[in-house]
């Protein structure tokens, strides 16, 4: 963060100084919320959670090197006291960037928004300091938190948002204003809080609305519902997709013999091959919209073709591949699940098995619960168990309760009535199984929303596998 002294933060924030015994102190570090994480300089952001209050750890903050806390009361330190810590955060974070000038690229969307942004991050890094969220902090906490670790040197600030209900990413976009505003696609994600496709459309639109007249709202031209939002901004439009119309488009799209994404990007300046190291054919929708924000800013095509074909994750357990020494490779993209990224996980597994040709292992879909489905959660579950059929995946390991059952239930009626397909109560049982039946060779997806833990089936399988080559990174 920019430096700045405990007065101006308190003016910035419209909050009360207590036990600071010289205003004039700055603050030099990060703005932290984990005590923690606290270095010489930084600003402790106290909040009361559930279950632990940061208000109870500013005292051990300050004897880390915290220059103050923002805090709700005061707690016996140098402190700045607010009504509500969560505006106060927001407020700051709105205040440094307009004082940074840097360039702003927010993005949202119902699947993808971490996989894109972290593609966008590696392409602007090549052409200056970027700043971007980390993991998927994409909320009211987590984005002004990112956007304080932005210093003066920072040319691009990239920033996930995501929504729980309408009116959310307009909150998040007026904390930090973009330039460049990018909406992925309008999935079934949070269909039971929002209750409809229309209505998660209303909410992640409000991204475009808020960008000025020079900006650019960079729209999916192959979802109706984002290419729709085009009337909804004062911004100059850019389309990216496989749409002949699209102003960055992905042509002659094919994946290679184990599952990776190639295809031939043209953008207004040109065309260029590109070869990706990740895995599964959703990410050319996430490639084009990166290269779309890229050549927005300036990249040339052969630049962008080379930093997508180079480009890996850079976020945990999202199409993480690991081989272990004994030939099972183990696919951790356990983070989360809605049916549309279920769907493209099941397809790249389905690719990977193929590229192994008849010699080689089987594929293990091991699938928990897609979460925030509501009404239609029966049904999507059901048709994911259905195509992992289709799909010819080896074998299906349903893991967890009632969806779980609805997952192996679709299975079943696709005319999975053998050994194809199981339904276990936990991840503990689904360890014993595959540990009991895994042979070399064999590759495994661990796939489910991040409520069900599913990634402790991912890294009990690596345990003792420290020989193993993650891919794509």
């Amino acid at each position: 963060m920019i430096t700045l002294s405990l007065a101006e933060i308190a003016e910035i924030v419209g909050g009360q100084s207590y036990d600071i015994p010289d205003p004039a102190v700055t603050v030099t570090g990060p703005v932290v919320i984990d005590s923690r994480e606290v270095a010489p300089g930084s600003l402790f952001a106290a909040f009361a959670g559930e279950r632990v209050d940061g208000h109870d750890y500013a005292v051990r903050a300050v004897e880390a090197g915290a220059a103050a806390v923002l805090a709700a009361r005061p707690v016996g330190v140098p402190a700045i006291v607010v009504d509500d810590v969560v505006g106060a955060l927001g407020a700051l974070a709105r205040a440094v960037v307009e004082r940074l000038g840097t360039t702003v690229v927010g993005l949202t969307g119902s699947a993808g928004k971490t996989s894109t942004k972290d593609l966008i991050a590696q392409l602007l890094q090549r052409k200056g300091p970027t700043v971007w969220t980390p993991g998927s902090l994409n909320n009211e906490i987590g984005l002004p938190v990112t956007a304080l670790t932005a210093t003066a040197e920072t040319e691009h600030l990239v920033l996930e948002m995501g929504a729980r209900g309408v009116g959310h990413i307009h909150y998040l976009a007026n904390l930090t204003p973009p330039r460049i505003g990018l909406v992925l696609n309008v999935g079934s994600a949070h269909l039971g809080e929002f209750g409809s496709r229309e209505a998660i459309a209303q909410a992640k639109g409000e991204l475009v609305e808020v960008l000025p007249e020079d900006g650019c709202a960079v729209l999916n031209a192959d979802d109706p519902l984002v290419r729709a939002m085009a009337s909804r901004t004062q911004a100059r439009v850019l389309l990216f997709g496989e749409a002949p119309e699209a102003d960055v488009r992905g042509e002659k799209v094919r994946m290679t013999a184990d599952g990776r994404p190639a295809f031939e990007l043209h953008t207004p300046t040109g065309c260029s091959d590109v070869t990706m190291r990740l895995y599964g054919e959703h990410h050319v929708s996430n490639a084009l919209a990166a290269a779309a924000v890229a050549h927005e800013l300036g990249m040339s095509v052969t630049e962008i073709a080379e930093a997508l074909s180079e480009a890996g994750t850079l976020s945990r357990w999202r199409m993480e591949v690991t081989e272990r020494p004994d030939g099972v490779t183990v696919v951790n993209d356990a983070y989360n699940a809605n049916p549309e990224s279920m769907r493209a996980a099941l397809r790249a597994l389905a690719a990977m098995g193929q590229a192994r040709g008849a010699d080689g292992g089987r594929t293990w879909a091991v699938l928990g619960q897609m979460a925030e489905l509501g009404d239609a959660s029966l049904a999507e579950h059901d048709a994911v168990g259905r195509l992992a059929v289709r799909l010819n995946v080896s074998k299906l390991v349903a893991v967890g309760g009632r969806e779980a059952s609805w997952l192996q239930l679709g299975a079943y009626n696709e005319g999975s009535w053998g050994e194809e397909s199981v339904h276990v109560s936990d991840a503990q049982a689904a360890v014993d199984l595959l540990r009991s039946e895994l042979r070399p060779g064999d590759v495994v997806l661990v796939k489910a929303s991040r409520s069900v833990g599913l990634e402790k089936v991912a890294q009990a399988l690596l345990e003792n596998s420290t020989e193993g080559e993650v891919a794509g990174r």
